[in-house]
């Protein structure tokens, strides 16, 4: 009996909460209507895209949107440190944040995943009224693979065609920034890099190859007069993720929290 009065308030005070203070169950969004997925070679749950919708609660979004593209070499999605826990940090920072389970190889290849990358950023853009999103703030970041799906949905990203009968395909598949974290890799032949928004790199020196080509393409994108931010850890690893874990990678979310300011998707911080 001592603990029932506690039980009995704190039920009082959920039911009594106002639901612009409350945070939505997760719930997943399909990139396509079932029978739709361009390319789908089956219609088992791998051959259909999809989001996964973490929102803050309603009075604390700024507007700003991200899509989150996990790695795992293109064979499975580290969705713990480089999907969930990248999402409450955006959450934390009042941005929606979506997590992308894309097509996977060797069933899938990099056409598919260009295909859903860019329908991603249009699905929330043509729908960005329905979770107080600005169709001007909606970011791709991805790790590792998922970072290759970011530069080549970036690269091959379409303005929208306005006479589609499919709402969704009249607006532009282009994100309004791009997060690439440790496996930028360097310019490919032909790639427009001018035409890039604003990126976010980071990688850390240990993990050669991939720090050696994340600083090649920063100085490709200087050069071609992209906005660019550019961080190399000393040390360091593959797949640190959001390194909640990991105090050494730690504020690395500071850093992609202060570049996003500086290019006004995000608000101040106030102190």
């Amino acid at each position: 009996m001592a603990f029932a009065l506690p039980l009995v308030l704190l039920s009082a005070a959920l039911f009594a909460a106002d639901p612009k203070t409350l945070a939505p169950e997760p719930f997943n969004l399909p990139l396509w209507d079932a029978g739709k997925v361009p390319l789908a070679s089956g219609d088992g749950p791998l051959d259909a895209p999809f989001l996964t919708a973490f929102l803050p609660p309603p009075n604390k979004r700024n507007g700003t949107a991200v899509i989150i593209a996990p790695g795992g070499s293109n064979i499975m999605l580290m969705y713990g440190a480089e999907g969930i826990e990248v999402a409450e940090r955006f959450n934390d920072w009042g941005a929606c944040a979506f997590v992308l389970t894309y097509r996977l190889s060797p069933k899938y290849d990099d056409q598919a995943r260009i295909l859903d990358g860019n329908r991603a950023v249009q699905l929330l853009r043509a729908r960005a009224k329905e979770w107080g999103i600005d169709p001007a703030k909606i970011g791709l970041a991805g790790f590792s693979a998922g970072s290759a799906l970011v530069r080549h949905a970036i690269a091959n990203a379409q303005p929208g065609n306005p006479s589609s009968p499919d709402p969704i395909e009249r607006v532009s598949s282009k994100p309004d920034y791009g997060v690439m974290i440790y496996s930028a890799g360097r310019k490919m032949p032909n790639e427009n890099l001018k035409d890039f928004p604003p990126m976010f790199l980071l990688a850390a020196q240990w993990d050669r190859g991939a720090a050696a080509g994340t600083v090649s393409l920063y100085q490709e994108m200087t050069k071609a007069g992209t906005v660019a931010e550019l961080h190399i850890y000393q040390k360091g690893r593959h797949g640190f993720g959001a390194a909640f874990g990991s105090p050494e990678f730690h504020p690395w979310m500071d850093l992609l929290r202060h570049f996003l300011i500086q290019d006004k998707f995000l608000p101040e911080v106030r102190r």
